[in-house]
């Protein structure tokens, strides 16, 4: 389905992003993967997508928070592939804490990441999308992007932000082959969120057990997580010919949360 076309996939060493990576792969896609963590687990990742789908793969360290390495990153893989097709912003990070105790670096770092990272790598990777006449655009939001939850201000921000952006990028390029989607899972179980068990069990005074129970899959009616193959199945439905004409959405894949 997408042989001969290239991606970049932030925030894709492991989680959702990984997933990501891996199901544009197996479509024919070539990748580039994106995120931190152990050299050599990477390396192994990235070679392992290589052999199993026979695409070229390659790794960009670059820090999401950086602009100036957003951008060399989107530019470097145009260069390798020959076009930036397919972007997908999915690096993210979290931190739970009162409003009123909520550290400010941790507010900037958030919203830098999880939401000025989109828009860094989408003025970068426009331009060619546009002027090829084809391009697909997938932001990996939240449920957060709907409603809120207590204790999570930056996050709630940036993926209510990221919404707003999807949208705005959708219609600037509607007419001209590329569509802008976001995505918004309920609670999956990725390194993401089992980093924030503990920060909830502090912060609303409960257990781990109770945190799992009572706060993240109380949110879900399915009472059941998400599973990163299930957000990857529609990223790459989003990549699809068959989705043309799907732009400036916010999907929802959250088990029934946004519906109640």
């Amino acid at each position: 389905m997408l042989k001969g076309r290239s991606a970049v996939v932030t925030g894709s060493t492991s989680g959702i992003g990984l997933a990501i990576a891996r199901a544009l792969a197996r479509e024919g896609a070539h990748v580039t993967i994106n995120g931190f963590g152990e050299a050599a687990a990477i390396e192994r990742e990235r070679a392992a997508l290589e052999r199993e789908f026979a695409v070229a793969v390659r790794y960009s360290p670059a820090d999401m928070a950086k602009p100036a390495e957003i951008a060399a990153m989107l530019a470097e893989a145009e260069t390798a592939f020959g076009a930036v097709d397919i972007l997908v912003n999915n690096a993210g990070i979290q931190h739970v804490a009162p409003l009123e105790e909520f550290p400010p670096d941790q507010w900037d770092r958030i919203l830098a990441i999880n939401l000025s990272s989109a828009f860094h790598a989408m003025r970068a990777a426009l331009p060619g999308m546009k002027a090829r006449r084809w391009g697909r655009v997938v932001n990996t939001a939240s449920a957060h992007s709907l409603v809120a939850s207590p204790f999570k201000a930056a996050y709630v921000a940036a993926k209510h932000g990221l919404a707003g952006l999807t949208k705005t990028a959708a219609l600037e390029t509607a007419t001209f082959g590329v569509t802008v989607n976001c995505i918004s899972p309920g609670y999956v179980w990725t390194p993401l969120v089992e980093k924030q068990i503990p920060d909830t069990m502090k912060a609303r005074g409960l257990t781990e057990d109770e945190v799992k129970r009572d706060v993240l899959l109380a949110a879900q009616p399915t009472r059941e997580f998400v599973t990163v193959d299930q957000v990857a199945a529609l990223a790459l439905y989003l990549c699809s010919d068959a989705a043309a004409q799907i732009t400036g959405t916010n999907l929802s894949i959250d088990g029934g949360w946004t519906a109640q």
